[in-house]
């Protein structure tokens, strides 16, 4: 069995974070690809779901296991306390060993099917797996793309704080040789105060996506460079759909799912049919000269025995328990294919959902860069006609809060477009660990310990004692709202 990836389109984002480092200028910077490689290898989330995976890879040996040959061996020492007053046989104390062995020979294919449904949830498993990175990855680029964001919204305020308090400076100035009213100093000062409570606002959620971004990530956020463009996205739509339809990890799930719930039909009906097994057992029987009638010399102090034989089982009735486990069967086999159509139709409500949302972003984007442009000239030209007196500190004062709301506005929409953006290519299923170009190291592969298991047999093979694979952030140090005026990204 080979792990199953789509074929469909998987151009779309095979090169996708690899110019992540040359698009940084600081050469300590944090890329995204180096931000999703620490996730990849130490998410408890991921890390948790690969041994789920692990877990899901021993139930075909463990299924295997019922159609193996079964052998024992039994033994007794027993001591007569008190012997019956009647018996002139019975002796006074017994060893006793015996062996079988049992091989199944037909069980109605109920092993059979019971190995192809456990192969068949393997690969759901697989497939599950896919979604659990994909999932993983979307949710680290959005905590890249907060903390890039919510830096340079702190950078934008602190910067209109600053220019606030100059312009209070100014205003204060002015009022002093009776060129501005207090009613100038008081606007002032009310839009400073609400600058500081921005600003104040603003670090709270920078320091919440960066305590996001450790979560995640395990490491703290270091410079964080601009992230690259992304490659693949459709044209349309309707094309984002075909795609999701033929490579989302979930609907491949979801269909495995259902054609393992088939041979579970399968297996409950065996139990309607016939059993052969061929066995073979061999008792040793030692008296310990204990036997009173025995011969002298133990001849008859010892009993041994063997038998070999086939053996066959064939229900007539049992009260009605496989028919009622044939019917549970089916109803799971039905809620199956009910969940089938249900994962579809999310997939499909997702993708339509993601397309839209980054296509609006794109064109908020636009719009922003406009209001930017506009309101900076428009910031220039109110205090250029402040200066000739044509307008008043609360002209300024507007303009300057038209111009950080269209910063801030800008800054958003950039992120909001490209976490859209990734969302859209996750829901196409091209948003996992192997279309990422990661670089650190071998991709972990499910297949090398599906292929490892699958067909062992010894019963004290138990493998390592296992330990967390997962990084831990208990150490890690509280977050700031410290921003690098020369690195937070402006618009």
């Amino acid at each position: 069995m080979t792990a199953k990836r789509p074929s469909f389109g998987r151009v779309t984002a095979t090169a996708l974070l690899l110019l992540s480092t040359s698009l940084s200028g600081q050469a300590m910077a944090e890329t995204l690809q180096g931000a999703l490689a620490k996730a990849y290898a130490s998410n408890p989330t991921l890390t948790g779901a690969r041994a789920g995976q692990r877990a899901t890879d021993e139930n075909v040996p463990i299924q295997k296991a019922a159609g193996r040959p079964g052998a024992e061996v039994t033994g007794s020492y027993s001591e007569s306390i008190l012997k019956p007053t009647i018996s002139f046989t019975s002796p006074q104390r017994t060893v006793n060993a015996q062996a079988q062995l049992n091989v199944p020979l037909y069980a109605g294919g109920a092993v059979r099917n019971g190995v192809k449904a456990a192969k068949v949830r393997v690969e759901a498993g697989q497939a599950n797996l896919r979604g659990t990175e994909a999932s993983i990855f979307s949710q680290v680029v959005a905590a890249y793309m907060d903390v890039i964001r919510d830096s340079a919204i702190v950078s934008l305020n602190l910067a209109n704080v600053r220019v606030l308090e100059v312009n209070l400076q100014a205003t204060n100035d002015r009022f002093e040789v009776g060129d501005l009213t207090r009613t100038d100093v008081a606007q002032s000062q009310s839009r400073l105060a609400l600058a500081q409570s921005d600003l104040q606002t603003a670090q709270a959620n920078l320091i919440t996506s960066r305590e996001n971004y450790i979560a995640l990530v395990g490491s703290a956020p270091d410079d964080l460079a601009p992230p690259p463009a992304l490659p693949g996205l459709p044209a349309t739509s309707q094309t984002a759909v075909q795609v999701a339809l033929a490579d989302n990890p979930d609907i491949i799930a979801a269909e495995k799912s259902r054609d393992a719930a088939r041979y579970d039909v399968k297996v409950a009906k065996a139990g309607n049919l016939p059993t052969l097994s061929a066995f073979t057992q061999a008792g040793y029987t030692n008296y310990l000269d204990t036997l009173e009638n025995g011969t002298v010399g133990g001849g008859s102090q010892i009993n041994k025995q063997a038998q070999a034989g086939v053996q066959l089982s064939i229900p007539l009735y049992q009260g009605g328990r496989v028919a009622a486990q044939v019917r549970q069967r089916q109803a799971q086999l039905s809620q199956t294919m009910e969940q089938e159509i249900e994962t579809e139709r999310s997939v499909i409500s997702q993708t339509r959902a993601a397309y839209a949302s980054w296509q609006a972003s794109l064109q908020t984007i636009e719009s922003s860069q406009k209001a930017v442009d506009a309101s900076s000239l428009s910031l220039e030209g109110v205090r250029a006609e402040n200066s000739v007196g044509s307008r008043t500190i609360l002209d300024i004062l507007d303009a300057e809060q038209e111009a950080l709301n269209a910063r801030v506005q800008l800054v958003t929409a950039r992120r909001n477009a490209y976490v859209a953006g990734f969302s859209l290519l996750a829901a196409m299923g091209h948003a996992e660990a192997d279309d990422l170009g990661l670089e650190g190291g071998a991709l972990y592969d499910p297949m090398v310990n599906y292929d490892r298991v699958k067909g062992k047999w010894f019963d004290w093979d138990y493998g390592t004692t296992p330990t967390p694979a997962a990084t831990r952030t208990v150490d890690s140090v509280p977050q700031n709202a410290n921003v690098n005026p020369e690195t937070a990204q402006r618009p």
